[in-house]
């Protein structure tokens, strides 16, 4: 397909019609001061946002839409308009004196990230009150936690905009509480109220709702109210009830075993542990940092021994079946996303499998050598495999012509793990989708799968995908007890 580039910027017409159920989100927000569009990742969210902003610009309610994103979704960004529209946005970035020319110029549609918000914040605030400015802020879980520097800007600009829209997939992002900043941006505590600390305590998942029935109603109850509580002026769908014909995702668990020196240091991280339990009680994981870092200690360790310790020779338990996997994949002539929560893992992998001319995505890479790992994954037949960290890669990206991920690890955050596995499964997929959890036998990883259903499963129930009464039916709570088995054993184990 050939694009039809204009430089008029007054040519506001739209070039592909949307899908009936984006047709349907268009037009319960068209017209609100405020909204969030939390549609499943995957389903065209940015189309949605780009015909919001056209109709905006036609009926003159804003002179100037401002898009905040992530520093590697703005490339994105810049497609979907040269796609769908004839408007070519302007950039803010780090480059003040280019930001002076954008913010005195006649633009409609200025693209920018996170940061720039936060560095430039004086003159973005002499500009929204000189104009009518709306905001599309992508990927609005970025605000999670209110007691950020970036949250609490964010807050203060809220009323200088005219218009606002915020947009994810995953609104609870990792626990219920996640929603609160992000809703708070648009209304100001009107619906969810402004007490963070209070709605945190109402709607924490904590590791006593096992063993406490009353907890764990008031706690079900407070989370079913949110979507009630937003449903006014938020749209939500997911690939399930819009109807969207996507092939089914499937999902495969592939356990493995330790190996012996590797199980040999799982135990001693195990044991000092289980000593520091002992001697603090029972209150821990859910804000011990200490107790985090023996967590993440044993996620390491059960991923790859070489993450703590550069001397180690023995191939890991994952490694012998992550190479089967592989084979398995590049027999059917398909290719593969392999994800790993740690950059030395994706260093390691990528130059293992060379042959398969691989291509990587990670923090320490420049952004201009992320998007060339993209680009050639996506065009050249012969880069078979793709290892990035979530953190990196997990958000606004199309890999579709992948239809396999491999999670080697998973950490404790659901974003993450939902994020990244629907890369491949979204608009344009035309194959059956395979997710891989490789997880070794008795260890952390079968914690945080089960924690990570929990967090699921309560996200479900926030964002409405559920009714409270299918939520009682499949909640887990069972994680803690798991986690301490885990423990119960290595100390045995030792012994």
């Amino acid at each position: 397909m050939k694009y039809i580039v204009s430089n008029n910027q007054n040519n506001l017409s739209i070039k592909n019609k949307a899908f009936p159920y984006q047709v349907e989100a268009f037009n319960a927000l068209k017209d609100l001061e405020y909204a969030a569009i939390f549609h499943e990742q995957g389903l065209g969210k940015t189309k949605i946002a780009i015909d919001l902003i056209i109709y905006w610009l036609k009926n003159k309610d804003i002179d100037t839409v401002m898009i905040v994103t992530k520093k590697q979704l703005i490339k994105n960004w810049f497609e979907e308009f040269r796609f769908h529209t004839y408007i070519v946005p302007k950039v803010l970035s780090n480059n003040k004196q280019d930001n002076f020319y954008v913010l005195n110029s006649p633009v409609k549609v200025i693209v920018t990230n996170f940061e720039t918000i936060l560095s430039d914040r004086t003159r973005i605030c002499l500009f929204l009150k000189s104009r009518n400015v709306g905001i599309i802020i992508d990927e609005s879980a970025k605000l999670k936690n209110p007691n950020t520097k970036l949250a609490q800007t964010f807050f203060e600009l809220s009323d200088l905009f005219k218009r606002k829209i915020i947009m994810t997939g995953t609104p609870i992002a990792n626990r219920p509480y996640d929603i609160w900043a992000q809703i708070y941006f648009l209304d100001k505590g009107q619906s969810l109220g402004t007490n963070f600390e209070e709605f945190k305590r109402k709607t924490n998942l904590t590791n006593t709702l096992n063993h406490d029935s009353s907890a764990r109603s008031k706690f079900e109850q407070s989370v079913a109210e949110i979507n009630q509580l937003i449903a006014p002026f938020c749209v939500r769908e997911t690939k399930k009830s819009c109807a969207l014909n996507l092939p089914n995702k499937v999902y495969k668990s592939v356990f493995a075993d330790f190996a012996i020196e590797q199980k040999e240091m799982y135990q001693k991280v195990l044991y000092t542990m289980k000593v520091e339990i002992e001697q603090k009680g029972n209150h821990i994981f859910d804000d011990d940092r200490v107790a985090l870092k023996r967590l993440i200690r044993l996620l390491q360790i059960t991923s790859c021994p070489r993450l703590i310790d550069d001397n180690y020779q023995e191939l890991s338990g994952k490694e012998v079946v992550l190479k089967n996997i592989i084979e398995k994949i590049m027999d059917r002539n398909e290719k593969c996303i392999v994800w790993s929560s740690f950059i030395k893992n994706i260093e390691y992998l990528a130059s293992k499998y060379e042959c398969y001319c691989p291509r990587k995505i990670h923090g320490q890479m420049q952004l201009s050598e992320r998007n060339l790992s993209i680009d050639i994954f996506k065009r050249d037949s012969n880069c078979r495999i793709l290892f990035a960290t979530p953190q990196a890669a997990k958000e606004g990206l199309t890999l579709t012509v992948a239809n396999n991920v491999i999670f080697y690890d998973r950490g404790f955050n659901l974003d993450d793990y939902l994020q990244a596995q629907d890369r491949i499964h979204r608009i344009s997929q035309t194959k059956i989708c395979y997710i891989y959890n490789i997880m070794i036998r008795n260890s952390i990883d079968i914690w945080i799968q089960e924690l990570l259903n929990a967090k699921q499963q309560a996200a479900f129930l926030g964002q409405g995908d559920v009714a409270l009464d299918e939520y009682k039916q499949v909640a887990d709570y069972n994680y803690c007890d798991i986690i301490k088995d885990i423990l119960k054993a290595g100390q045995e184990n030792d012994n």
